[in-house]
């Protein structure tokens, strides 16, 4: 990792009807449109899915982090994550963050450990941690059964 700071910048640009256009250097550009839930078509990324998504992909990738420096083996993992939006003291924002992790683990491999490691990188994920909303954590490990532990 780099020193810290990091910084990162990202552009929107819209004109008064139409799909918003996002983008950052080397980038593909991201249509974005307002959720169905703001009279928009739900069929484009809005800002509020985006949110939810980095909430999953940080959680992902900082579990792979952590695995690997840990080492934890695994199969493969998935992050589901459902934001609250509501209206508090008159202000619309997010209010609750639940990520439910699905981890499968090689036969041999160890749950408690990989209830460990899925712990840790919900508590280090920087992205829900830069929210005021808190997040929770559900978490399914499956031993996978065609998959074993490699002794290396």
């Amino acid at each position: 990792m780099q020193d810290l700071p990091h910084r990162y910048s990202a552009t929107a640009r819209a004109a008064p009807e139409g799909d918003a256009f996002l983008y950052a250097n080397q980038l593909p550009l991201l249509a974005s449109a307002p959720p169905t839930e703001f009279g928009g078509p739900g069929d484009r990324w809005s800002p509020e899915t985006l949110l939810t998504a980095a909430v999953a992909d940080c959680f992902v990738l900082t579990f792979r982090a952590i695995a690997a420096a840990t080492p934890l083996p695994w199969v493969d993992i998935k992050c589901e994550v459902e934001g609250t939006l509501d209206r508090v003291d008159r202000v619309v924002r997010f209010t609750d963050m639940l990520l439910r992790a699905y981890l499968r683990i090689p036969h041999g491999a160890s749950a408690d450990q990989a209830q460990r490691v899925l712990t840790r990188a919900k508590e280090r994920c920087l992205v829900s941690n830069s929210l005021i909303s808190p997040s929770r954590l559900e978490v399914v490990v499956e031993v996978a059964a065609d998959e074993r532990v490699s002794a290396a």
